[in-house]
């Protein structure tokens, strides 16, 4: 890690921290993040920590909008329990 001449470590050398839901959610990462696309555009955000999307259902993609809750399963044998949320909505 390198050090400026005031001898503080430049906020580019610390890792960023990634979690992941292996169920089909979004990667949780430290914010603040700078997203390069594909196309070589660039997506920013200065929150704390930001959900990006990993189903490519989002429509404000590369950011979570939450789309992969929409495509619970149906049918025989689904769960179909309403579970709750972190906010205390019902999540689908």
């Amino acid at each position: 890690m390198s050090d400026d001449p005031n001898g503080n470590v430049s906020a580019r050398a610390l890792p960023r921290r990634i979690r992941g839901d292996r169920a089909g959610g979004p990667l949780l990462v430290d914010g603040p993040v700078e997203f390069v696309l594909d196309d070589g555009t660039t997506a920013a955000s200065d929150r704390m920590v930001v959900a990006v999307c990993t189903c490519g259902r989002s429509r404000i993609y590369p950011w979570c909008d939450t789309s992969h809750r929409a495509r619970a399963k149906s049918g025989p044998g689904a769960d179909t329990t309403r579970r709750t949320g972190p906010t205390g909505r019902a999540e689908e």
